[in-house]
């Protein structure tokens, strides 16, 4: 297991501890770096016709460009692991690389939250 995928596997992990179950179905941002504005669109162009919503924003403090590609998915290891390959590889050409993840989860909120 590479280091990306230890990491893959433990922010999964961390999902699951904090009440999502990953068996079911739950909304996932995908994070793809991108070195400018005109980069980004040509990714989220790319990466809509696979059934994502993207967006395409710059940070205000690092000034650094994300594509955001976001999709609802059942989060297993392999699907996971898979969809980072496939991002990495629609954005390297324009200098783009996947960069991690990040979901709300599908834990049931309680009384009171």
């Amino acid at each position: 297991m590479s280091t990306e995928e230890d990491a893959t596997w433990a922010a999964l992990q961390r999902i699951a501890q904090h009440g999502s179950d990953l068996d079911r179905p739950l909304k996932m941002d995908f994070f793809v770096a991108i070195p400018d504005e005109a980069s980004g669109q040509v990714v989220a162009a790319r990466v809509s016709t696979l059934g994502f919503d993207t967006s395409v924003e710059q940070d205000s403090e690092t000034s650094a460009w994300t594509c955001y590609c976001t999709k609802v998915i059942v989060p297993s290891y392999p699907a996971v692991i898979a969809i980072e390959a496939q991002l990495d590889a629609l954005a390297r050409d324009v200098g783009g690389y996947s960069d991690g993840f990040g979901t709300y989860g599908n834990a049931k909120a309680t009384d009171g939250e």
